[in-house]
């Protein structure tokens, strides 16, 4: 477990992280809504209030934006908060990889954040740029007991990145002194999760179908990743509520992929008619009962009834 490994961190830096990561199972379900900074209203996005509101009681942390977070959710709910603390591109412009830290240590202290995170490219044309950047941002953080978050972004090319390149951009981003690493899933992920001393969270990436969203997040903890940091797949479903139960019930409970998606369906009042359980039953019963007596009266009374009736009129 990351917390009994590491019983000589200051107090504050671990009963942040604790807000985050859960001792209790060492897992963590975070909920992205900071696409904004980059991707401005997007899908399902436009109106943070209306889409954060129902989710925020589900998630363990909530990672946004210092703008967000002011402007879009209730001060009055105790959500923990990841702050977005890096930025100055957006996705129409040449390059996504060319971040600074834009927010002030005093002021996500001012917001009373549990941990601050920022990106970095490695590999990219600013790849120095943005390490140099989580090494002084890890600097004044932990002067104030604040985890640091780094997102192992690969800027428009996400999918495209195996486990050689994650490897090193994870590792990389711990060597830095970064206190959890948010990276994306990938083939023989057990490798990228070994070679890197701190714990892993995975991003959800961009919209998939909901049962394939449920399998990545049950493969990446499988492979050894303690959460995930979903967005697009839970708030651009079309029940977010329910997705995002159903992922719950897979990083703080016992359910598989399949069983997950079968509960999403319930959740969202979906009926099931590829399981092989409840519905086929109901069916069953159904043929057996009720429907096989019902028709059986009406072939012997009212169809033959009505069948003499038409052949007279067509005589």
């Amino acid at each position: 477990m990351f917390f009994q490994k590491n019983k000589k961190m200051d107090w504050g830096l671990k009963n942040r992280l604790a807000k985050i990561i859960s001792p209790a199972d060492n897992r963590a379900l975070m909920l992205a809504v900071d696409h904004g900074y980059f991707l401005g209203p997007t899908e399902k996005l436009e109106d943070l209030k209306k889409t954060i509101a129902p989710l925020a009681k589900h998630c363990d942390s909530l990672m946004i934006t210092r703008g967000a977070l002011r402007t879009s959710v209730n001060p009055d709910y105790p959500v923990p908060v990841v702050l977005r603390v890096s930025g100055g591109t957006s996705i129409i412009g040449e390059d996504l990889s060319q971040e600074d830290i834009t927010v002030s240590i005093k002021d996500a202290i001012r917001l009373n954040v549990s941990a601050v995170a920022m990106s970095v490219f490695v590999g990219s044309k600013y790849e120095y740029q943005t390490i140099v950047n989580l090494g002084k941002l890890v600097n004044e953080a932990e002067e104030y007991g604040i985890p640091v978050l780094a997102v192992t972004a690969v800027g428009k090319e996400i999918g495209t990145k195996d486990a050689r390149y994650l490897s090193l951009a994870c590792r990389t981003a711990a060597e830095q002194g970064a206190h959890i690493v948010k990276t994306y899933f990938c083939e023989n992920f057990e490798k990228v999760v070994k070679s890197c001393p701190v714990p892993i969270i995975i991003a959800g990436g961009k919209k998939i179908p909901e049962k394939d969203a449920l399998k990545l997040t049950y493969d990446a903890l499988k492979a050894g990743a303690v959460g995930v940091d979903m967005g697009r797949n839970i708030w651009q479903s079309d029940n977010p509520v329910a997705m995002i139960k159903a992922v719950h019930s897979i990083v703080h409970g016992s359910n598989n992929a399949e069983q997950a998606f079968t509960l999403y369906k319930q959740l969202s009042g979906k009926p099931n008619p590829n399981q092989n359980n409840k519905p086929k039953n109901k069916s069953n019963q159904n043929q057996n009962n009720k429907p096989k007596n019902k028709s059986n009266q009406n072939q012997n009374n009212k169809p033959k009834k009505n069948f003499n009736k038409n052949s007279k009129k067509r005589n």
